[in-house]
């Protein structure tokens, strides 16, 4: 006779501790679960309306300053050290864990032009109005001493920015001419020269780091390679370009802020057009930075606001902006790729946070799961119109919306008008152009 005997095993239902979930079978076949895309839409759109009811950004405010800030410097090393230089030549040093400062002094009369880190992080060097490169000590000094600089080099020429090598002892600073220094000498070891009154920024390439390139007075970003003795190439676009940086991760890409309200990010082996024209801000945009990952980059403005964008996106996926804040000068993206920090005009320092909905403090194991989960399910479904709306939309500043729509109604007439000369000429005389090549005037090599 046959005998049938149910069999289970307690190890596929019976939880180890009373710490652990419960087990539940379950089957994962599709036929059994026809509503399942439907559930997950509602998710995701559950998940979307959350991320902005949590999107709380500012995370806190340094004040001390007396003057506008003017510059940052990121300590290589320490996540929670920044150094900020200000317009009356004052340096501070912050501890960002603790939101206060810790070491403050006057370096330069007249504006702090920039401030660099060591590769090392021992030590900084700021450059400022009055032709002095000074070198300090990372450390501050034992109670009862004062604030004395390591070394200070008198230069020849102004000096309008400067940048350290990654890799190696030599820094770069910028002025009437580019000059490549050592840290052991009081000379310049390079200078290069192509014909331009003033550079204004200067920037290492973080990863082929014998490659620099500078922003110039007459609208044109110039390379160079510290192993040549002359500039490789140049590009000229139709208006002055305030910064330059260089991404991370990819290490023939740079991105500039442009007095036009775009950015552009350029390859370095293809210049006569940039690979994206980034648009969004309505004035002048001052500074740039890249996140440590190369996938986003961080923009300030003399519109009052701070914009992310995604590298390879045209349009900012967020907008920060405060009732207080003005012209944003400098900005920087923490090395963690969690913070974001901006120095404006009004003497303040802000620290955001770069994912605004992001919890901070300790996240649990599940907790985690199910923000991955809610991530996944947003990418997902991104394209869905209800869902893309409701990511989309950002409340921005009266000035900002009214001058939006202002550059929106010129741009439409001039396309209109365009489009008007071209249907009333002989065909092929009123060519098409692309907005990637209307702001590039030529390419010198």
């Amino acid at each position: 006779m046959k005998v049938k005997m149910i069999s289970r095993n307690p190890d596929n239902y019976v939880r180890e501790t009373k710490l652990q979930q419960h087990k539940i079978p379950r089957n994962y076949d599709p036929a059994l679960h026809p509503l399942e895309g439907a559930r997950e839409y509602v998710r995701a759109l559950n998940a979307t309306k959350l991320d902005r009811v949590f999107a709380k950004p500012f995370v806190c405010n340094l004040s001390g300053h007396r003057d506008g800030v003017s510059c940052f410097g990121k300590h290589p090393k320490h996540l929670s050290t920044l150094a900020t230089g200000a317009y009356d030549g004052e340096v501070r040093i912050w501890d960002l864990a603790n939101r206060s400062s810790i070491r403050s002094f006057v370096a330069h009369d007249g504006f702090v032009r920039g401030i660099a880190y060591s590769r090392n992080g021992q030590r900084f060097f700021t450059v400022g109005d009055d032709k002095t490169i000074k070198v300090w000590n990372a450390q501050a000094p034992e109670l009862g001493e004062e604030e004395e600089p390591v070394n200070t080099i008198l230069s020849r020429h102004i000096l309008q920015g400067i940048s350290h090598n990654r890799k190696d002892n030599s820094f770069a600073t910028c002025g009437e001419v580019c000059a490549i220094w050592d840290e052991q000498h009081n000379d310049p070891i390079k200078t290069l020269k192509w014909g331009v009154d003033t550079l204004h920024t200067i920037s290492f390439n973080p990863v082929e780091t014998n490659i620099l390139a500078c922003c110039a007075s007459d609208r044109s970003i110039i390379l160079y390679d510290q192993r040549e003795a002359q500039p490789l190439r140049k590009v000229v676009l139709t208006m002055k370009s305030n910064k330059l940086a260089w991404n991370p991760m990819e290490a023939f890409n740079f991105t500039v802020a442009n007095e036009d309200c775009n950015l552009y990010t350029f390859d370095t082996r293809k210049l006569q057009t940039p690979l994206k024209v980034h648009f969004d801000h309505v004035s002048a945009v001052t500074d740039v930075d890249y996140a440590p990952t190369g996938k986003e980059f961080v923009s300030s403005s003399y519109d009052k606001t701070v914009r992310i964008y995604h590298a390879h996106q045209s349009h900012s996926r967020d907008i920060y902006h405060t009732k207080r804040m003005q012209h944003v000068v400098c900005v920087a993206w923490s090395l963690d790729n969690r913070y974001i920090f901006s120095g404006s005009d009004e003497m303040n320092i802000r620290m955001w946070k770069a994912n605004a909905s992001e919890k901070l403090g300790v996240v649990r194991p599940r907790e985690r799961a199910n923000f991955n989960y809610q991530e996944a399910l947003k990418e997902k479904y991104a394209a869905h119109p209800q869902i893309k709306r409701i990511a989309r939309h950002r409340q921005v500043p009266r000035h900002v919306l009214n001058a939006q729509r202002k550059m929106r109604s010129v741009k439409d007439k001039e396309l209109l008008k365009e489009a008007n000369v071209r249907k009333h000429s002989k065909k092929g005389t009123v060519p098409f152009v692309s907005e990637k090549k209307k702001h590039v005037i030529r390419q010198d090599v």
